[in-house]
């Protein structure tokens, strides 16, 4: 958990400027990834109203290819197992947190002491690193094209830091295509002086501030009947799409029938 300093201090992180010998910094080790998928599901757990709602930490869900060799971090289902049906899940989370301030470890005393928001050290922590971020969205991709099981599952990527500037564009495109739901932060104060980025201007990242607010956001995911769409078509053939979808008699049935016209082409 801790690096060892060539003057003897322990630390989470090499502190920027530090110029003695180290190795290849690991801010989620398998450690750390365990303890805040917990985390994650206390809380979650917490939030969750319906007593016929489950959280459960690495799930599996072979229908959506998502196995034992890479299993859902975190999910809300319908039962209460690890080996799940797609249609027995109803919210995805790629849980992305890790170390986000540097502490100091005294061998004496045992105590942990914070020396730094992650503005003091080397390593960048959670949605700063542009690897995890591209890992989060490869599997959410993934998953999204797996089959059209998973059209109706909203996928959401949990963090502890602010998402790297240059991945903002990206990450409200993600959720206005429906590939991801959002990149949502659960840590409110990141920064020990200054403040970081609420939202985006589409809302593909939200910073939370409070258990109300998550729990706001989480409630609205089970309000909507989600259903994922994507293709590439002529024209010529949308158009007839919508002109067959429109003779439906509500807006229900229309879009009902807009996406099965989808589906099938």
């Amino acid at each position: 958990m801790f690096y060892k300093t060539k003057d003897g201090r322990y630390v989470a992180y090499w502190p920027k400027g530090y110029r003695g010998k180290k190795s290849t910094l690991q801010s989620r080790n398998s450690l750390i990834g365990n303890f805040t998928e917990d985390w994650v599901c206390n809380l979650v757990n917490a939030l969750i109203d319906d007593d016929e709602l489950f959280v459960v930490k690495q799930a599996r869900i072979p229908s959506l290819g998502i196995t034992s060799s890479s299993p859902a971090d975190v999910v809300i289902a319908t039962e209460d197992k690890k080996i799940l049906k797609a249609s027995e899940v109803k919210v995805i989370f790629e849980v992305k947190m890790s170390i986000v301030w540097n502490w100091q470890y005294d061998e004496d005393s045992g105590e942990i002491t914070e020396i730094g928001d992650f503005r003091t050290h080397q390593g960048k922590p959670s949605f700063t690193r542009s690897d995890s971020i591209l890992k989060a969205i490869g599997k959410c991709i993934d998953i999204r094209v797996s089959n059209l099981n998973s059209s109706k599952i909203p996928l959401i990527v949990l963090g502890n830091a602010p998402l790297s500037n240059g991945f903002c564009k990206k990450a409200d495109y993600l959720k206005s295509a429906g590939i991801i739901q959002g990149f949502w932060s659960l840590n409110p104060f990141p920064l020990n002086h200054g403040n970081t980025r609420k939202t985006t201007p589409k809302g593909g990242f939200h910073r939370f501030d409070n258990t109300d607010e998550f729990k706001s956001h989480l409630d609205n995911l089970f309000n909507h009947d989600l259903n994922f769409f994507s293709g590439m078509e002529d024209i010529n053939q949308l158009g007839k799409y919508i002109e067959i979808a429109n003779e439906e008699d509500s807006y229900e049935d229309k879009g009902l029938k807009f996406l099965n016209l989808l589906k099938r082409s």
